[in-house]
Order: structure tokens, then C-alpha cells, then sequence
């Protein structure tokens, strides 16, 4: 009972699928922060020259 409680690994293959799903949410929110400042930028400069028109 011993061995086979030292040698399951199923936990650290949940601590691995978690470590990659909190990666995948870190560039996730960093590209779309990067990504609403451009088209913040964007519409900015579409407003302006539709007000200027």
C-alpha cells in the first residue's frame, strides 16, 4: 500500500495541467491588454477624422 501510494503520480499531473492553465491565462490577458490599447488607439484616431469631416 506503501509503493503504491509513493509511486502515484496523478497529483502532479493536475499540479502540471494547472501551472499550464495559469500560463495560458497570463499571456491570454496580456495580449488582450496589449491588444485594447491598439484598438483603443485605433478608434480614437477614427473618431477624430470622422469629427473633422
Amino acid at each position: 500500500m506503501l509503493r503504491e501510494f509513493l509511486n502515484d503520480e496523478s497529483g502532479a499531473t493536475m499540479i502540471e495541467y494547472g501551472l499550464i492553465a495559469a500560463l495560458v491565462s497570463v499571456a491570454a490577458i496580456a495580449a488582450l491588454t496589449f491588444l485594447g490599447t491598439s484598438l483603443t488607439k485605433i478608434f480614437n484616431n477614427v473618431a477624430a477624422i470622422l469629427t473633422s469631416v
